[in-house]
């Protein structure tokens, strides 16, 4: 049996071996192939059975133009790179990884929420730039930072990652609504399931973690921006299609929304003219890196079942409490107050 790995430097850049693949049979892999739809991807699959990609994506004219492909394989949880209509018709089955990064995934979905919280890399930059040594006052910030605890927060996709986010929020003390096409007893366990709208409204903290569809594309959008807090915190390593670039980064120079936390844009690599690279928002892009431990994980557990399609359902609308941000006047006010207090002591 031929394997072909059309884009394997994203997922393996030589830390890790292909072993589960090559017992399966003769196995050629590609640092990279193509981003967009190219002659070149079907050449490389040629005659063979399996085709693995990542990023490469694999259309109908491709899955035409390789008529002995029998299977393909996504290397990530997210398999819209490939036409799974048309495969399903060619009976070629489409096989994911959903559950390799999900720990990490989460993980880095809350050290985003907590870097614009806490703004941890902004102060060690300007710390190490010296200005902390030019100033007056042993108490240093160079902008307000805002508690987690007692916030809410929303997250649209409520599956395997949505639900692993939702632990740790729930330990941090935050309260969770959720808004996701299925609603299953786990996830009432963790938070409580809304409408949208009644988690655009009240959450303080959004997380976007869905899978990009037709119905999700798009989702965070100029007219769904406009039904969130003032303030509101926007965290996405999910899929950038799933947010309208120009309208958020309108938002971010308003500050309507305070912070936007993402490590994916809608076109990777991330092109110059991007409207988050610019202006206000040029500072809120952080990018993901997988570890070796998941994408070990991944290797070992690819041979996974087909994608299904789900149905949405909803529930009972909810409420919560505001965002709460502490002013540098107010913080001043009670770094004053302290330091009166230990001179007097």
């Amino acid at each position: 049996m031929k394997i072909v790995v059309l884009d394997g430097y994203a997922e393996n850049p030589g830390d890790i071996s292909w072993a589960p693949l090559e017992v399966l049979g003769a196995v050629t892999v590609y640092d990279r192939t193509a981003l967009t739809e190219s002659p070149l991807i079907a050449e490389r699959i040629g005659d063979a059975e399996i085709a693995v990609t990542n990023k490469t994506p694999l259309t109908r004219a491709v899955i035409d133009a390789c008529p002995n492909l029998k299977a393909i394989a996504v290397l990530a949880t997210g398999y819209n790179v490939v036409d799974t209509t048309y495969a399903r018709k060619k009976n070629i089955p489409v096989m994911n990884v959903p559950v390799y990064g999900t720990d990490n995934v989460a993980q880095y979905a809350i050290a985003l929420l907590l870097e614009a919280c806490s703004q941890v890399g902004l102060h060690d930059r300007s710390v190490h730039a010296g200005d902390w040594t030019r100033s007056i006052d042993f108490c240093y910030w160079q902008r307000p930072l805002i508690e987690v605890s007692g916030k809410t927060a929303g997250i649209v996709g409520f599956g395997r990652i949505g639900q692993a986010v939702a632990r740790i929020l729930r330990a941090m003390n935050v309260r969770v609504l959720a808004y996701s096409r299925t609603e299953r007893a786990e996830g009432r366990a963790l938070a409580d399931y809304v409408p949208l709208d009644t988690l655009l409204r009240e959450a303080d903290f959004i997380f976007l973690h869905c899978p990009l569809t037709p119905e999700t594309e798009g989702i965070i959008n100029a007219a769904n921006i406009a039904k969130m807090k003032d303030g509101v915190i926007l965290v996405n390593n999910g899929r950038g299609q799933l947010i309208v670039e120009a309208d958020l980064a309108a938002a971010l120079a308003s500050a309507k929304v305070a912070y936007a936390a993402l490590d994916v844009v809608s076109t990777e690599p991330i092109k110059a003219d991007n409207p988050l690279l610019h202006g206000s928002s040029s500072s809120r892009r952080i990018l993901r890196q997988r570890s070796r431990a998941a994408r070990s994980r991944m290797l070992r557990s690819m041979w996974c079942r087909p994608s299904r399609s789900r149905r949405t359902t909803h529930s009972s609308m909810h409420r919560t409490a505001s965002l709460r941000r502490i002013s540098r006047g107010q913080r001043r006010r009670r770094v004053s107050a302290l330091c009166r207090r230990r001179r007097t002591m």
